[in-house]
């Protein structure tokens, strides 16, 4: 914990409870934060933050309350002033979150998020990771679906290849073998924004299509690696079960995880390649199976890109602080492999399995660990600051927590 905040009203400050997935979050904290953990809720109208605390009841009947609105600064000074965490779910972070990552970096108030937003993140490395690490603030987004899978994954193969002697990580591979779950509309809102940003400045398009786009030192990434844009169309790999196709969340996931190993200083190796893909299985249903997952991204992405088609869609997507019935999020799963050799030639697999729906209730015990690993963990993080990464930030720690939560991450020889 930062010297500045040893001394806090709350632990953890959760931002946006009475919206759909900080409600989630904040159940799940009401259940699985340890006695005398110091928790409050907070958001914009008081009235709608008495119900929600109404409705958790039991060990959040005594929560705190604290109103405050995203875009004003005073408030979000406050707010970060009061608390070790801010776990936020208050989005899209690209028009709301700015000002909660400025004040948290000025105060040493560690912060953690949900975001997907390529943008949003470089503008809070490029504006705040220095007064970040300054005060000894860990600033982490993608402490959700999108990205602790992914960079906690690849933290843990790298962490077995080293304990074992084996080498760096070469060709590594996501791969989303099976998962069941609805689509967020905070994520469609997110994607619809990023889409208009980048539409209007052909700097910012550069940024979202650069592999290396989350980089600390885009001069200092390798250029001799081939190849690394994320794959558009569907790939065929009988090592990883036959045909695939792009995961819609490699786009953030995979620059995710390249900050990590250079922020990292290359511990997973300057040999590193990494993509992500969807599993459609082999033959004969295996390509129509990708080509149908790979035609349906390209499809959306391209009708949130167009008035009319836009118009259709957003009749159909869900809206922001929607989400699936609490049975349909019970019955959620998803089932992730990522695949790497090292360079001594060992092939590895981390197997990542987790119940519920990925971007709801699984996504709510991830922010939920992450904000308590923040909180609570001290000595046992890594020593860093500024705008990090969920495996930079806290890395074992979270990955043993989420273990302890029901998740799993087991890596093995492939």
């Amino acid at each position: 914990m930062t010297d500045q905040a040893q001394d806090r009203e709350h632990d953890v400050v959760v931002l946006g409870a009475t919206g759909f997935v900080g409600r989630l979050t904040a159940a799940y904290l009401a259940t699985a934060a340890p006695e005398g953990t110091r928790i409050a809720l907070g958001g914009r109208s008081r009235e709608k933050l008495e119900r929600t605390r109404a409705e958790l009841g039991g060990r959040a009947a005594d929560w705190p309350l604290v109103v405050a609105d995203s875009l004003s600064d005073a408030d979000m000074d406050r707010v970060a002033a009061s608390t070790r965490v801010v776990a936020t779910t208050v989005g899209p972070y690209a028009q709301y979150g700015l000002p909660l990552v400025r004040a948290c970096a000025q105060h040493g108030t560690h912060y953690a998020d949900l975001t997907g937003e390529v943008l949003f993140i470089r503008d809070a490395i490029d504006l705040h990771h220095e007064a970040a690490r300054a005060s000894g603030a860990r600033i982490v987004h993608t402490c959700g679906f999108d990205s602790v899978p992914s960079d906690l994954g690849v933290h843990a193969l790298h962490v077995h290849a080293t304990r074992h002697g084996l080498g760096e990580l070469t060709d590594t591979t996501y791969v989303v073998k099976a998962a069941k779950g609805g689509v967020s509309g905070g994520t469609v809102a997110s994607l619809r924004g990023q889409l208009d940003i980048a539409k209007a400045d052909r700097t910012k398009r550069r940024i979202m299509v650069d592999p290396y786009g989350l980089s600390p030192d885009r001069e200092a990434e390798p250029s001799d690696l081939g190849d690394e844009r994320d794959p558009q169309g569907v790939v065929r790999d009988d090592a990883l079960g036959g045909f695939l196709a792009p995961f819609f969340m490699g786009v953030i996931n995979t620059r995710v995880v390249r900050r990590s190993n250079a922020l990292l200083g290359y511990a997973y190796g300057r040999r590193l390649r990494y993509r992500e893909l969807m599993l459609g299985g082999g033959l004969p249903l295996g390509p129509v199976k990708a080509g149908a997952i790979a035609g349906g991204l390209t499809a959306l992405v391209v009708g949130l890109s167009l008035p009319p088609t836009r118009k259709l869609l957003d009749a159909v997507l869900p809206d922001p602080g929607e989400g699936p019935s609490e049975q349909d999020r019970e019955n959620g799963f998803f089932a992730i492999d990522v695949h790497t050799t090292t360079s001594d030639g060992t092939r590895l697999v981390c197997a990542i399995r987790a119940p519920g729906d990925p971007g709801y209730k699984a996504t709510a015990v991830m922010l939920g660990e992450a904000a308590l690993s923040l909180a609570l963990d001290g000595d046992a993080l890594p020593p860093a600051a500024g705008v990090l990464t969920p495996a930079t930030a806290m890395g074992t720690a979270l990955t043993d927590r989420l273990r302890a939560a029901g998740h799993a991450y087991e890596v093995r020889a492939a």
